[in-house]
Protein backbone atom coordinates (compact mmCIF):
# COMPACT_ATOMS: atom_id res chain seq x y z
CA UNK A 1 0.00 0.00 0.00
CA UNK A 2 2.40 2.25 0.88
CA UNK A 3 4.33 1.78 -2.32
CA UNK A 4 0.93 2.35 -4.16
CA UNK A 5 0.15 5.55 -2.69
CA UNK A 6 4.10 7.10 -3.47
CA UNK A 7 3.97 6.32 -7.16
CA UNK A 8 0.33 7.96 -7.49
CA UNK A 9 2.00 11.69 -6.98
CA UNK A 10 -0.35 13.30 -9.53
CA UNK A 11 -2.73 11.80 -11.95
CA UNK A 12 -6.29 11.23 -10.31
CA UNK A 13 -8.22 12.85 -12.97
CA UNK A 14 -11.66 14.06 -11.73
CA UNK A 15 -15.27 14.71 -13.33
CA UNK A 16 -18.03 16.79 -12.35
CA UNK A 17 -18.59 20.89 -12.24
CA UNK A 18 -16.05 23.41 -11.43
CA UNK A 19 -16.93 24.00 -7.83
CA UNK A 20 -14.74 27.10 -7.56
CA UNK A 21 -17.89 28.35 -9.43
CA UNK A 22 -20.31 26.81 -7.33
CA UNK A 23 -21.35 27.60 -3.24
CA UNK A 24 -19.31 25.32 -0.94
CA UNK A 25 -22.97 24.33 0.93
CA UNK A 26 -22.88 21.30 3.40
CA UNK A 27 -24.50 19.27 0.37
CA UNK A 28 -21.99 20.25 -2.18
CA UNK A 29 -19.22 19.50 0.23
CA UNK A 30 -20.21 16.13 0.76
CA UNK A 31 -20.98 15.50 -2.38
CA UNK A 32 -17.63 16.58 -3.83
CA UNK A 33 -15.85 14.52 -0.95
CA UNK A 34 -17.67 11.17 -2.02
CA UNK A 35 -16.82 12.22 -5.74
CA UNK A 36 -12.86 12.30 -4.99
CA UNK A 37 -12.99 9.06 -2.44
CA UNK A 38 -15.12 7.08 -4.94
CA UNK A 39 -12.18 8.74 -8.43
CA UNK A 40 -9.34 7.37 -5.61
CA UNK A 41 -10.60 4.26 -5.18
CA UNK A 42 -11.01 3.74 -8.77
CA UNK A 43 -7.32 4.99 -9.01
CA UNK A 44 -6.40 3.02 -5.82
CA UNK A 45 -8.72 -0.23 -6.06
CA UNK A 46 -6.76 -1.55 -2.26
CA UNK A 47 -8.38 1.05 -0.99
CA UNK A 48 -11.76 0.18 -0.94
CA UNK A 49 -10.85 -2.77 1.57
CA UNK A 50 -9.37 -0.34 4.07
CA UNK A 51 -12.43 1.62 5.01
CA UNK A 52 -11.09 4.63 3.39
CA UNK A 53 -12.69 7.94 4.66
CA UNK A 54 -12.07 11.32 3.56
CA UNK A 55 -11.41 14.04 5.60
CA UNK A 56 -12.49 17.72 5.52
CA UNK A 57 -11.53 20.46 2.63
CA UNK A 58 -9.87 23.73 2.99
CA UNK A 59 -8.05 26.10 0.50
CA UNK A 60 -4.51 25.60 0.22
CA UNK A 61 -2.02 28.31 0.22
CA UNK A 62 -1.51 28.12 -3.10
CA UNK A 63 -4.10 29.68 -5.52
CA UNK A 64 -6.27 27.10 -7.63
CA UNK A 65 -5.78 24.24 -4.79
CA UNK A 66 -7.43 22.75 -1.78
CA UNK A 67 -6.04 20.89 0.98
CA UNK A 68 -7.57 17.25 2.38
CA UNK A 69 -6.78 14.30 3.56
CA UNK A 70 -7.87 10.66 3.79
CA UNK A 71 -7.44 8.02 5.67
CA UNK A 72 -7.09 4.26 5.68
CA UNK A 73 -6.53 1.22 7.53
CA UNK A 74 -3.35 -0.73 7.98
CA UNK A 75 -2.46 -3.03 10.83
CA UNK A 76 -0.51 -0.35 12.34
CA UNK A 77 -4.31 1.45 12.66
CA UNK A 78 -5.59 4.39 10.82
CA UNK A 79 -3.14 6.17 8.39
CA UNK A 80 -3.54 9.51 7.08
CA UNK A 81 -2.55 10.65 3.38
CA UNK A 82 -3.00 14.42 2.79
CA UNK A 83 -3.71 15.30 -0.45
CA UNK A 84 -3.71 18.85 -2.70
CA UNK A 85 -6.89 18.56 -5.34
CA UNK A 86 -7.41 21.44 -7.95
CA UNK A 87 -10.40 23.55 -7.39
CA UNK A 88 -11.70 22.66 -10.94
CA UNK A 89 -11.53 18.99 -9.49
CA UNK A 90 -9.58 17.97 -12.50
CA UNK A 91 -6.38 16.69 -10.11
CA UNK A 92 -5.15 15.41 -7.17
CA UNK A 93 -1.92 15.71 -5.67
CA UNK A 94 -0.55 13.24 -2.90
CA UNK A 95 1.51 14.74 -0.76
CA UNK A 96 4.38 13.23 1.68
CA UNK A 97 5.09 16.54 4.15
CA UNK A 98 3.93 20.00 4.02
CA UNK A 99 4.86 23.37 2.86
CA UNK A 100 9.18 23.83 3.31
CA UNK A 101 10.16 27.48 3.48
CA UNK A 102 12.65 28.26 0.76
CA UNK A 103 12.92 31.81 0.90
CA UNK A 104 16.10 31.74 3.27
CA UNK A 105 19.89 33.01 1.70
CA UNK A 106 22.67 30.56 2.29
CA UNK A 107 23.96 32.57 4.96
CA UNK A 108 20.69 32.39 6.82
CA UNK A 109 20.97 28.76 5.61
CA UNK A 110 24.28 28.45 7.25
CA UNK A 111 23.29 30.14 10.44
CA UNK A 112 20.71 28.05 11.18
CA UNK A 113 22.93 25.09 10.53
CA UNK A 114 25.22 26.64 13.11
CA UNK A 115 22.34 26.89 15.68
CA UNK A 116 21.03 23.51 15.73
CA UNK A 117 24.19 22.10 15.66
CA UNK A 118 25.14 24.30 18.77
CA UNK A 119 21.36 22.77 20.34
CA UNK A 120 22.38 19.10 19.43
CA UNK A 121 26.05 19.24 21.13
CA UNK A 122 24.87 20.84 24.31
CA UNK A 123 21.90 18.46 23.80
CA UNK A 124 24.12 15.56 23.85
CA UNK A 125 26.80 16.30 26.25
CA UNK A 126 24.16 17.20 28.99
CA UNK A 127 22.98 13.52 28.46
CA UNK A 128 26.06 11.89 28.07
CA UNK A 129 27.99 12.86 31.17
CA UNK A 130 27.12 9.45 32.39
CA UNK A 131 28.01 7.58 29.72
CA UNK A 132 31.21 5.30 28.96
CA UNK A 133 33.97 7.62 27.64
CA UNK A 134 37.08 6.66 25.62
CA UNK A 135 40.12 8.80 25.15
CA UNK A 136 41.37 12.15 26.50
CA UNK A 137 38.39 13.32 29.06
CA UNK A 138 38.93 17.54 28.62
CA UNK A 139 39.14 16.72 24.96
CA UNK A 140 37.95 20.00 22.85
CA UNK A 141 36.04 17.26 20.47
CA UNK A 142 33.33 14.50 21.71
CA UNK A 143 32.27 12.21 19.04
CA UNK A 144 29.49 10.54 20.20
CA UNK A 145 28.62 7.31 18.88
CA UNK A 146 24.49 5.37 18.38
CA UNK A 147 25.72 1.73 17.84
CA UNK A 148 24.45 -1.87 18.20
CA UNK A 149 26.96 -4.49 19.36
CA UNK A 150 25.38 -7.12 16.83
CA UNK A 151 25.73 -4.89 13.45
CA UNK A 152 28.56 -5.71 11.29
CA UNK A 153 28.50 -2.25 10.01
CA UNK A 154 29.49 -0.88 13.54
CA UNK A 155 31.46 -3.72 14.01
CA UNK A 156 33.87 -1.92 11.14
CA UNK A 157 33.24 1.41 12.49
CA UNK A 158 34.55 0.88 16.17
CA UNK A 159 37.96 -0.28 14.11
CA UNK A 160 38.24 3.04 11.97
CA UNK A 161 37.25 5.03 15.59
CA UNK A 162 40.10 3.24 17.10
CA UNK A 163 42.37 4.68 14.19
CA UNK A 164 40.60 8.20 14.89
CA UNK A 165 41.48 8.24 18.87
CA UNK A 166 45.00 6.95 18.15
CA UNK A 167 45.63 9.89 15.25
CA UNK A 168 44.12 12.37 18.03
CA UNK A 169 44.75 11.68 21.61
CA UNK A 170 44.59 15.23 22.47
CA UNK A 171 42.37 16.55 20.47
CA UNK A 172 38.90 13.58 20.53
CA UNK A 173 37.28 11.38 23.20
CA UNK A 174 34.21 9.02 22.39
CA UNK A 175 31.12 8.68 24.01
CA UNK A 176 29.30 5.51 23.14
CA UNK A 177 25.22 5.44 23.05
CA UNK A 178 23.18 2.58 22.64
CA UNK A 179 21.29 1.82 19.67
CA UNK A 180 20.09 -1.97 19.37
CA UNK A 181 17.93 -2.66 16.71
CA UNK A 182 15.07 -5.04 17.21
CA UNK A 183 15.84 -7.14 14.65
CA UNK A 184 19.07 -8.09 15.95
CA UNK A 185 18.47 -10.91 18.52
CA UNK A 186 21.32 -10.18 21.53
CA UNK A 187 21.92 -6.64 20.54
CA UNK A 188 19.62 -5.44 23.47
CA UNK A 189 20.93 -8.30 26.23
CA UNK A 190 24.01 -7.58 25.43
CA UNK A 191 23.11 -3.34 25.56
CA UNK A 192 21.65 -4.32 28.88
CA UNK A 193 24.48 -6.13 29.83
CA UNK A 194 27.42 -3.42 29.14
CA UNK A 195 25.33 -0.71 30.36
CA UNK A 196 25.47 -3.28 33.65
CA UNK A 197 29.38 -3.22 33.74
CA UNK A 198 29.71 0.37 33.25
CA UNK A 199 27.61 1.34 36.15
CA UNK A 200 30.69 -0.23 37.88
CA UNK A 201 34.06 0.21 35.71
CA UNK A 202 34.04 2.16 32.72
CA UNK A 203 36.98 0.37 31.61
CA UNK A 204 34.79 -3.39 32.24
CA UNK A 205 32.31 -1.79 29.63
CA UNK A 206 34.75 -1.28 26.94
CA UNK A 207 36.55 -4.67 27.50
CA UNK A 208 32.71 -5.87 26.31
CA UNK A 209 32.44 -3.43 23.82
CA UNK A 210 35.48 -4.54 22.22
CA UNK A 211 35.28 -8.04 22.36
CA UNK A 212 31.42 -7.70 21.41
CA UNK A 213 32.50 -6.64 18.44
CA UNK A 214 35.47 -8.62 17.54
CA UNK A 215 33.00 -11.86 18.30
CA UNK A 216 29.75 -10.88 16.45
CA UNK A 217 29.66 -14.52 14.84
CA UNK A 218 30.17 -16.42 18.02
CA UNK A 219 27.42 -14.74 20.26
CA UNK A 220 24.05 -15.90 19.99
CA UNK A 221 20.72 -14.90 22.82
CA UNK A 222 21.52 -17.91 24.41
CA UNK A 223 25.24 -17.59 25.36
CA UNK A 224 25.92 -13.43 25.49
CA UNK A 225 25.60 -13.21 28.99
CA UNK A 226 27.60 -16.55 29.90
CA UNK A 227 30.40 -14.88 27.19
CA UNK A 228 29.86 -11.70 29.09
CA UNK A 229 30.56 -12.71 32.52
CA UNK A 230 33.58 -14.94 30.81
CA UNK A 231 35.23 -11.20 29.46
CA UNK A 232 34.46 -9.43 33.03
CA UNK A 233 36.33 -12.12 35.10
CA UNK A 234 39.30 -10.48 36.36
CA UNK A 235 37.76 -6.83 35.95
CA UNK A 236 37.07 -4.80 39.42
CA UNK A 237 33.39 -5.79 38.22
CA UNK A 238 31.41 -7.37 41.02
CA UNK A 239 30.06 -10.78 39.21
CA UNK A 240 27.18 -11.02 41.48
CA UNK A 241 25.83 -8.00 41.77
CA UNK A 242 26.27 -7.85 37.36
CA UNK A 243 24.40 -10.74 36.47
CA UNK A 244 21.76 -9.46 38.93
CA UNK A 245 21.38 -6.32 36.78
CA UNK A 246 22.20 -8.43 33.50
CA UNK A 247 20.25 -11.57 33.56
CA UNK A 248 17.46 -11.28 36.29
CA UNK A 249 14.72 -9.73 34.59
CA UNK A 250 12.75 -9.06 37.61
CA UNK A 251 15.28 -6.92 39.58
CA UNK A 252 15.51 -3.29 39.92
CA UNK A 253 18.74 -2.88 38.62
CA UNK A 254 17.99 -4.77 35.14
CA UNK A 255 14.99 -2.65 34.50
CA UNK A 256 17.12 0.58 35.49
CA UNK A 257 19.43 -0.76 32.75
CA UNK A 258 16.42 -1.18 30.39
CA UNK A 259 15.38 2.12 30.88
CA UNK A 260 18.80 3.61 30.34
CA UNK A 261 18.96 1.58 26.95
CA UNK A 262 15.68 3.26 26.45
CA UNK A 263 16.57 6.74 27.38
CA UNK A 264 19.66 6.56 24.89
CA UNK A 265 17.74 4.97 21.85
CA UNK A 266 14.92 7.76 22.35
CA UNK A 267 17.43 10.55 22.46
CA UNK A 268 19.16 9.39 18.93
CA UNK A 269 15.65 9.31 17.48
CA UNK A 270 14.74 12.52 18.77
CA UNK A 271 18.29 13.25 17.20
CA UNK A 272 17.43 11.72 13.62
CA UNK A 273 19.22 8.42 14.18
CA UNK A 274 17.18 5.91 12.43
CA UNK A 275 19.88 3.22 12.15
CA UNK A 276 23.51 2.22 13.39
CA UNK A 277 26.46 3.28 13.61
CA UNK A 278 25.25 7.19 14.10
CA UNK A 279 27.86 9.81 14.92
CA UNK A 280 27.68 13.38 15.99
CA UNK A 281 31.24 15.62 16.07
CA UNK A 282 30.26 18.42 18.33
CA UNK A 283 26.72 18.19 17.20
CA UNK A 284 27.57 17.50 13.54
CA UNK A 285 26.17 14.22 11.88
CA UNK A 286 28.04 11.94 10.55
CA UNK A 287 26.01 8.82 9.15
CA UNK A 288 27.00 5.03 8.75
CA UNK A 289 30.20 3.03 8.77
CA UNK A 290 32.65 5.77 7.20
CA UNK A 291 36.09 5.88 6.47
CA UNK A 292 39.38 7.53 8.18
CA UNK A 293 38.45 10.62 5.72
CA UNK A 294 35.03 11.32 6.95
CA UNK A 295 36.30 11.24 10.39
CA UNK A 296 39.51 13.69 9.78
CA UNK A 297 36.90 16.13 7.61
CA UNK A 298 34.37 16.23 10.20
CA UNK A 299 37.21 17.01 13.31
CA UNK A 300 38.53 20.09 11.54
CA UNK A 301 34.72 21.08 11.05
CA UNK A 302 34.49 20.93 14.60
CA UNK A 303 38.24 22.66 15.17
CA UNK A 304 36.87 25.69 13.00
CA UNK A 305 33.03 25.46 14.90
CA UNK A 306 34.21 25.75 17.90
CA UNK A 307 32.43 24.52 21.34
Amino acid sequence: MHQLLSSLFAVVLMAGCTLAACAQTPDVQAERKARILANLIHQLPQLDRLDPRMGDLSPAPMPGFDLGSFSFMTQQGRQQQAFLVSTDDRYLYLIAAGPFDVSRSQDELAQAEEEARQQRHEMLMMAARNYPTRGNPDAPITIVEFSDFQCPYCSRASGTVKEVLAKYPDDVRLVYAHFPLNFHAWARPSAIAAVCAAEQDNDAFWKLHDYYFANQQAITPENVIAKSREVLAGTNVDLEAWQACAADTTSEAYQAAARRVDAEMQLGVQLGVTGTPGFFINGRFLNGSQPLEAFEQAIQAARKDGP
